[in-house]
């Protein structure tokens, strides 16, 4: 496996992810299109006992659905609904996640699959997209694959013990928001927005009260604009900063396997 780029968390935690490399992707695959095989020679079976001695054209198209639906279908449905992993995956302890550490969700589920059946394996320009599957994975900086690519994702290796920690942690989601910071979409959210925003919360109690509004207002518009959904009615602007921080980051220490731990702005304290 190769060393990957740390993951910087939304209050500047370097957190270096134990990303899965290209052997145990490919032993992955293998199961994965052992299953594959399977389940489409079972649906062959039952399509030319039923339909055998029907219109041939009729039969053509079922078998080309049934293929399509083998091969995009089966890692776009176990990815969506096992937050991560097919078969292949749960064997070698491996889970796609986004890049911002969160689980994904369909959309990302999708996208993957489609490269797939499009690009990659067994794609429809086979074999030229198989081989620029495993070329990107082999030279992409996280071991990515065309999907992940596309779709905004990598797969972490579970089995691959704990992330370091880089920098110390500060935040926390706050409570009261916990139920929607957990439903949040992060995927937009790069690097250089989050740790702008960690600076101006560590530093918002030493500017004067007008400086806290406009710079807290314009780094809010900032974040909304690239995460979704929109907090609840009311939050006020320090709350919500740092709960986009604190989500971001337990879900980065939730990936490594490292015990959530913070501090959240005390109560009745505007910053």
């Amino acid at each position: 496996m190769q060393p990957s780029p740390a993951i910087v968390s939304g209050e500047g935690v370097g957190l270096d992810l134990a990303r899965a490399g290209v052997g145990s992707r490919i032993a992955a695959s293998a199961i994965d299109a052992l299953v594959q095989i399977v389940a489409a020679v079972i649906a062959l079976l039952i399509t030319a006992r039923l339909f055998g001695g029907g219109d041939s054209a009729a039969l053509t198209a079922v078998i080309l659905t049934e293929l399509v639906l083998v091969v995009a279908g089966y890692p776009i449905v176990m990815e969506w609904l096992t937050r991560g992993r097919t078969l292949g995956k749960l064997c070698l302890g491996l889970r796609v996640v986004r890049d911002d550490g969160g689980p994904i969700g369909f959309r990302q589920a999708l996208v993957r699959g489609l490269a797939g059946l499009v690009l990659e394996k067994p794609g429809l320009v086979f074999p030229f997209g198989t081989a620029a599957g495993f070329l990107t994975m082999i030279f992409s900086s996280g071991d990515k694959r065309i999907g992940d690519m596309m779709a905004g994702t990598f797969v972490l290796n579970e089995r691959g013990g704990p992330a370091r920690t880089l920098a110390p942690q500060h935040f926390a989601v706050p409570p009261h928001l916990q139920p929607w910071a957990q439903t949040l979409d992060l995927s937009r959210l790069d690097d250089q927005l989050a740790l702008t925003v960690r600076q101006f919360l560590v530093r918002a109690p030493q500017l004067n009260p007008a400086a806290q509004h406009s710079l807290g207002e314009s780094l809010r518009a900032q974040l909304e604009a690239v995460i979704s959904p929109a907090p609840p009615a009311g939050t006020a602007t320090p709350w919500l900063l740092v709960a986009v921080l604190g989500e971001r980051r337990r879900r980065a220490e939730a990936a490594a396997r490292i015990p959530d731990r913070g501090a959240t702005p005390s109560a009745g304290s505007s910053w």
